[in-house]
């Protein structure tokens, strides 16, 4: 197929759109690339990148799910010359022209979740003794606690999400039971649990806290399934939410300093 995709293909899912580009009469090859902690798909290796490739075969009644679980934040895929051949990536690399975008929504049943709070001013007053001894006992920073907690459930320790996560810090039934906890609306629990699991996360993932956000949100097994963080749009949006709480609460908090600008 020669053509370019933005005549003859719609905005379907990602994979399928892959399959159309990729010649071959009766097998396709579609590489899932890894870097960064980000998924791509690709007709060709990516330079760079951890690739996997995988067979599908044209007369397939059903297309694999490259994607872990088809959960993606809007993209684009791109048109780039590599090794004399024309090859097409949903990620922008060196010599790529974009040639269409794409969505494809968190599927149905994936633990990831935008959270209940919304990004706003810091709240110090919730439950600050809580928090602090939380944070302490777990050598944890108390400003990132609190941020989970805020994008988590605006600090309702009531609050229960679509998903089926509980209180404060939004534990989900497998996760407050891991931990120990008895009444899941309890806000002293409920910290005290989260806390411990973010303890937890940190060593999993040498503290990055990007990767403990995600893991966090979407679930290790999710993390773990991509490589990385899930390119699912409410684990990147709630990423984006819990780095700009972190930043406000160290700021509130006397822990992190003001950025000044220059004077023009």
């Amino acid at each position: 197929m020669n053509a370019r995709p933005s005549r003859y293909v719609p905005r379907l899912v990602v994979a399928t759109l892959l399959l159309a580009l990729t010649a071959g009469a009766q097998a396709r090859t579609v590489y899932r690339c890894v870097r960064d902690g980000t998924v791509s798909l690709a007709t060709a290796p990516e330079p760079g990148s951890r690739c996997t490739a995988r067979e599908i075969d044209d007369n397939a009644v059903k297309l694999p799910n490259l994607w872990g679980e088809m959960g993606v934040i809007n993209g684009n895929l791109y048109e780039r010359q590599q090794d004399g051949k024309t090859v097409y990536s949903t990620r922008k690399l060196p010599g790529s022209v974009r040639v269409m975008g794409f969505t494809v929504e968190t599927p149905p049943g994936e633990p990831a979740h935008p959270g209940l709070g919304t990004v706003g001013k810091p709240q110090l007053d919730k439950f600050p003794k809580q928090f602090s001894s939380a944070a302490k006992a777990n050598g944890i920073d108390d400003a990132w606690l609190r941020a989970i907690a805020h994008a988590e459930s605006g600090f309702n320790e009531k609050a229960v999400s679509s998903k089926g996560a509980q209180g404060v810090m939004q534990l989900m039934p497998d996760t407050a039971k891991e931990y120990g906890v008895v009444d899941p609306f309890s806000s002293a629990e409920s910290i005290n649990a989260g806390a411990r699991h973010l303890k937890s996360l940190m060593r999993r993932y040498n503290n990055d806290l990007m990767l403990v956000a995600a893991a966090y949100n979407a679930g290790i097994g999710t993390v773990t399934r991509y490589g990385g963080v899930p390119p699912y749009r409410e684990t990147q949006e709630y990423i984006a939410k819990v780095q700009a709480l972190h930043q406000r609460y160290q700021l509130a908090m006397g822990t992190r300093k003001p950025v000044l600008k220059a004077a023009q």
